[in-house]
C-alpha cells in the first residue's frame, strides 16, 4: 500500500505531462497531415520558409508553387505550412 502511495505523485505528474504537452502536439501533427493531404491545384499556400504563392501542381511528394512574380518553384509537399485560401470550385 505504501508503494502505491509513493508512486501516485509520479503517475499524476505523467498524466499532467501527457495532457498538457503530448496530446496537443499529436493533434497539431494530425491537423497538418490532414491539411497537406487535402492540397489541390489553385490553393493559395504559405511554405515553412514564408513563401506565399499558388499551387501550380502537386503529387505525392512534390509541390510546384507559382509566386506572385510568376516564378515556379518546386518544394517538398511537407514544406507547406498552411493554406491561406482554397481554390475556387
Amino acid at each position: 500500500m505504501d508503494a502505491i502511495k509513493s508512486l501516485l505523485p509520479i503517475i499524476f505528474m505523467f498524466a499532467i505531462f501527457y495532457f498538457l504537452l503530448i496530446r496537443p502536439q499529436q493533434k497539431r501533427q494530425k491537423a497538418v497531415k490532414d491539411m497537406q493531404s487535402n492540397l489541390k491545384k489553385g490553393d493559395k499556400v504559405v511554405t515553412i520558409g514564408g513563401l506565399h504563392g499558388t499551387l501550380e501542381s502537386i503529387d505525392d511528394t512534390i509541390a510546384v508553387i507559382r509566386s506572385n512574380d510568376g516564378a515556379k518553384l518546386t518544394f517538398d509537399r511537407n514544406a507547406i505550412r498552411e493554406v491561406k485560401e482554397e481554390a475556387a470550385l
